[in-house]
C-alpha cells in the first residue's frame, strides 16, 4: 500500500507523520528523553577527560579477559534463558497437562530471587565441604583425589546462576506475545497441511518474535550489569572492572570509560537485531481472534512436558529457597524481627511507585515515537534506555553528579539572598532513589511495551485520526486496551527488578533507609548466609503475590477473555 492511499482531504488531520512536528507528544518525549539520559550522559562525557595512562595499562591488562568474559556470558545465558522460557511459554500456553495451571504463574518464582543470593546458596550445596560432596565421599568412601566435580565458581557456573534467575523474562514476554495469538492465524497453518511443531516454528514464533527479542535483550543487558554474582565467582567482567577501576582503584574516569565501552557493547547488540529484522513487519493480519486452544497432553508427552517445565523451577526456586528457609528456621536474622515491617514496607512502596512511574514514562516514549518516527526521537529515546546495561552504582553516581550540583546551586543563591541554608533538597532523598530506578529500569517497561505497540497496525490509528480523535484519546481509547497484558507485564517486571535492586539504593537511599536486598546483601556479603536467608526469603515473599496476581491478570486480558 502506497502512501498516496492515506491521502485525505484537508479537513481529516495527518496522521503518522514522518517530518519533525514539535507537537505537545514530541516536546514530551523530548523532554523525558532528556531527563532519564541525563546521568547516562554524565558518565559518558568522562570519555573525553584524560586518564593518565589509567586506560593505557587496562587495555595492555585486563581489558581483552574483561571483553572475553563478557561475551561468553552473554552468549550462554541468552541460549539458555531463549531455550528454556520460549519453551515453557509454549507448553503452558498451548497445552495442558497435570500441574500447567499451576506452573503458568510458579515458571516466575525464580525472578524474585537476588542472582547473587542464588550465588551464595549453590556454591554452599555445591562445595567441597558441602552437603552434596560430602555425602558422595561418604557413600563412596571416595577422599579427594579419588573424583572429579565441577567448580561452580567459573563463567558456566556464573551463566548457570544467572539462567536460572533470568529465564523468566523470557518466559513472561514470550508467553504474552502468545496469548495476544489468535487461533485463527494458527488454524490457516493446519489447512495447509503443517503439524502443530511445524506451525510453532513457521507461524507462532515469528509472530511472537518482537516478545521474544525483548526478553532476550532485557536478559542481555541484565547479564551485562550484573556485579553480585560475577564478583563471588571471582569472574572478571566489564561490570566488575568498572567497580574495581572506580571505587578501588578510585579512578572514576577510567570507570567511565570502560561504561562507555559496555554501552557502545549494548547498541551494537540492538543494531544487529534490528539490521536482521530488517523492514519486515510482525502485525496480526486477522481481526478474527478466538481464544487459543489447550491441546490436552497424555501419557510420554504430559511427563516430558511436565519434567521440561518442573526442572528450571526446582533449580531456580525450590532448592535454593529450601536451602534459605532451612538456614532461616535454623538460625536467621533476630534481629530482622523487630524492624521487618518498615523493611518490608519500603521495598514494596519503592517498587510499587516505581513500577508505576516506569509504564507511564514507557507508554509515552513508544507512542511519542510511534507518533513521529524520526531520527531525532528515536535515537533519543534509544539513549534514554540505555540505563539498563549500565550498573547500579555508577547510575547512582550520575545521579548525585548532578543532583548535588543542583542542591549546591539552591543553596548559595538561597544564602546570597535571604541568609538561609536549603541544605541537600534532592541528593540522599527518594526522589534521587526514584530517579535511578527510572534511569536503571526504565528499558525493562519500554522494551516490553514497544514490542506490544509495534504489533497494533498503523491502520487502527489512521483510522481513529480520520474519525477526529486526537493521539491522545487514541491511546487510551484504541491501544490501552489492547496493550493491557504487556502493560501489566510491564510493571511485574520492574516491580520485581527493583525490589532486587543493590548498588543504586545503597549509594543513593535517605541515610537509615533500608530495604530488604540491602539487607540481604549486607549479611551475605559477610558470609553470614544463615542471617541473610531471612531477607532474602522476605523479598520473595513480598513478591509472590503481585506476581501470581499480575500472571493471572494477564491471562485474562488476552482477546477472547479467560
Amino acid at each position: 500500500m502506497t502512501s498516496q492511499t492515506f491521502d485525505a482531504p484537508s479537513s481529516a488531520p495527518p496522521v503518522l507523520a514522518r517530518r519533525t512536528v514539535f507537537s505537545g507528544w514530541t516536546l514530551a518525549t523530548l523532554v523525558i528523553a532528556a531527563l532519564v539520559a541525563l546521568p547516562v550522559m554524565v558518565v559518558a562525557s568522562r570519555v573525553f577527560v584524560p586518564t593518565n595512562g589509567v586506560w593505557d595499562h587496562l587495555v595492555q591488562t585486563v581489558l581483552w579477559e574483561y571483553l572475553g568474559n563478557t561475551v561468553r556470558l552473554v552468549v550462554l545465558v541468552g541460549l539458555g534463558t531463549a531455550v528454556i522460557g520460549v519453551g515453557t511459554a509454549w507448553l503452558v500456553t498451548m497445552c495442558r497437562f497435570p500441574g500447567s495451571r499451576v506452573l503458568e504463574w510458579a515458571l516466575l518464582l525464580p525472578m524474585a530471587v537476588p542472582a547473587y543470593v542464588m550465588a551464595y546458596t549453590y556454591t554452599d550445596l555445591l562445595q567441597f565441604v558441602g552437603p552434596i560432596q560430602t555425602g558422595l565421599r561418604a557413600l563412596f568412601h571416595w577422599t579427594r583425589r579419588d573424583y572429579w566435580f565441577p567448580d561452580i565458581r567459573t563463567v558456566e557456573g556464573a551463566a548457570a546462576m544467572l539462567t536460572l534467575v533470568l529465564y523468566p523474562y523470557v518466559y513472561l514476554l514470550s508467553r504474552a506475545a502468545f496469548l495476544e495469538q489468535s487461533v485463527c492465524v494458527l488454524e490457516v497453518s493446519r489447512t495447509l497441511g503443517r503439524g502443530p511443531w511445524r506451525s510453532f516454528f513457521t507461524v507462532a514464533l515469528p509472530l511472537a518474535r518482537p516478545g521474544i527479542v525483548a526478553g532476550l535483550a532485557l536478559v542481555m543487558m541484565e547479564v551485562l550489569a550484573d556485579f553480585g554474582t560475577v564478583q563471588y565467582f571471582a569472574v572478571n567482567t566489564f561490570t566488575t572492572g568498572i567497580y574495581r577501576t572506580w571505587f578501588a582503584m578510585g579512578e572514576p574516569t577510567a570507570a567511565a570509560q570502560l561504561a562507555a565501552v559496555l554501552m557502545l557493547f549494548v547498541l551494537v547488540l540492538i543494531l544487529m537485531e534490528r539490521w536482521s529484522r530488517k523492514q519486515a513487519k510482525f502485525h496480526h493480519t486477522t481481526t478474527r481472534y478466538r481464544r487459543l486452544p489447550a491441546q490436552p497432553l497424555t501419557g510420554w508427552k504430559a511427563a516430558a512436558a511436565l519434567t521440561a517445565c518442573v526442572l528450571p523451577l526446582v533449580l531456580g526456586f525450590v532448592v535454593p529457597g529450601g536451602i534459605l528457609l532451612e538456614m532461616a528456621l535454623r538460625t536467621g536474622d533476630e534481629r530482622l524481627g523487630r524492624t521487618f515491617i518498615d523493611i518490608a514496607t519500603n521495598s514494596f512502596t519503592l517498587a510499587a511507585i516505581a513500577s508505576a512511574m516506569a509504564v507511564t514514562l514507557a507508554v509515552l516514549l513508544a507512542y511519542g515515537q510511534r507518533l513521529q518516527p524520526t531520527p531525532l526521537l528515536k535515537g533519543a529515546v534509544r539513549v534514554a534506555a540505555m540505563g539498563y546495561a549500565i550498573p547500579g552504582s555508577v547510575i547512582a553516581v550520575g545521579v548525585l553528579i548532578p543532583f548535588t550540583h543542583l542542591d549546591n546551586a539552591i543553596d548559595q543563591f538561597l544564602r546570597a539572598t535571604i541568609g538561609v541554608s536549603s541544605g541537600l533538597l534532592l541528593s540522599g532523598t527518594i526522589a534521587a532513589v526514584l530517579f535511578a530506578y527510572m534511569v536503571r529500569f526504565l528499558a525493562v517497561s519500554f522494551n516490553t511495551i514497544e514490542a506490544s505497540l509495534g504489533k497494533i497496525r498503523p491502520t487502527m490509528d489512521h483510522a481513529a485520526r480520520v474519525l477526529g480523535s486526537t493521539p491522545g484519546r487514541t491511546l487510551v481509547r484504541v491501544h490501552a486496551p489492547i496493550m493491557t497484558g504487556s502493560l501489566l507485564t510491564a510493571a511485574l517486571l520492574v516491580f520485581v527488578d527493583v525490589m532486587k535492586e543493590l548498588p543504586a539504593t545503597m549509594i543513593v537511599r535517605p541515610f537509615n533507609f533500608d530495604t530488604l536486598a540491602v539487607r540481604a546483601y549486607q549479611m551475605a556479603s559477610d558470609e553470614r548466609l544463615a542471617e541473610a536467608a531471612t531477607a532474602s526469603l522476605a523479598i520473595v515473599a513480598v513478591g509472590i503475590v503481585p506476581v501470581i496476581l499480575l500472571s493471572r491478570s494477564i491471562r485474562k486480558s488476552r482477546p477472547g477473555g479467560a
